[in-house]
């Protein structure tokens, strides 16, 4: 079995780069996006907005638009040579309803682009690095409202984007060992839900095998978490894993239980598992690059990459 590939790393952002905002998931009130397009542009950014990002499905309105025009909005996102950077506005649902529509191999002519986004984004994460090979950021997206609320969360995407170098190592006040131990490994993960749900799709890689798996989640259940964890090692997906991290679980319930599903389930592996590193839902949230070489140190609340997120 492969171990997970560390992937081609986009270029660091520069004052004066243009942004694609696209919405391949859910809806989102206009008011946050505006928010977050002035903190970008305060960053001496050009974001722009796509056509459909503000569209509602005329029959799904947790749908923004349909799936035709979300995959046309990010496909013509992407293959814009004066665009550096597509970021998803928000998440919610129906990233995966549309990456079968897009043209990957346009794409891939296109060249390398940064991609950002967090939650349902996760799908999309797992296909630009099936089809395209490219490190992404699992990061706060503008039109979420802590994006515009939370000075942490910004400016640690702010250094992720312009300064990479200076956050190569990530940590959290609460961070800790779970099961502690030291591991090495390409970062890999996202919404451990969007995760189970892509096994078996064109999206998903076979394992990841030799991968440091970063997950989190909002809304869970300790079941529906259980079962979540549980088709991911029964499909084999996590055989071979060398480290996790756990992020934040947002309205998952007592986190004690929420703990005590993840070393269950997880625990068997016998592998370093770092806990409440401060990525996903929660507030502040961090900026971590998928597809990079990292060493996990457990003991230490560590997550340091072996190279900034971006070239």
């Amino acid at each position: 079995m492969s171990a997970v590939p560390e992937l081609v790393r986009p270029r660091r952002l520069r004052a004066g780069d243009r942004v694609a905002i696209v919405a391949p998931s859910g809806p989102f009130p206009r008011e946050n996006l505006e928010v977050g397009m002035d903190i970008l542009r305060g960053w001496d950014l050009d974001p722009f907005v796509l056509p459909h990002a503000y569209d509602t499905h005329p029959r799904f309105g947790y749908l923004a638009g349909t799936d035709e025009a979300r995959a046309r909005d990010f496909e013509a996102a992407w293959c814009d040579p004066d665009v550096a950077a597509v970021f998803s506005a928000r998440g919610g649902y129906g990233a995966q309803r549309m990456t079968d529509l897009v043209d990957w191999a346009r794409l891939r002519a296109a060249g390398p682009k940064l991609y950002l986004g967090f939650s349902d984004a996760t799908a999309l994460h797992e296909a630009i690095a099936v089809h395209l090979g490219l490190v992404t950021l699992h990061g706060p997206m503008p039109a979420w409202a802590a994006f515009g609320k939370d000075a942490v969360t910004r400016e640690h995407l702010r250094q992720t984007l312009f300064e990479p170098e200076a956050v190569r190592t990530v940590t959290s006040p609460a961070a800790g060992p779970l099961v502690p131990g030291r591991a090495r490994g390409v970062t890999v993960g996202g919404c451990v839900s969007l995760l189970a749900a892509g096994l078996g799709t064109a999206d998903a890689r076979p394992s990841v095998a030799g991968g440091i798996l970063l997950v989190e989640d909002i809304d869970e259940e300790d079941y529906r978490l259980d079962r979540i964890l549980t088709q991911l090692l029964r499909s084999g997906w996590l055989t071979g894993v060398a480290g996790v991290a756990l992020g934040s679980w947002q309205d998952c319930g007592p986190y004690d239980r929420i703990r005590e599903v993840i070393l269950d389930r997880l625990g068997p592996l016998g592998v370093p598992i770092l806990e409440n590193l401060g990525f996903g839902h929660g507030v502040p949230s961090l900026t971590l690059p998928l597809g990079v070489p990292a060493e996990l140190d457990a003991a230490a609340g560590t997550l340091t990459f072996e190279v900034p997120a971006l070239a």
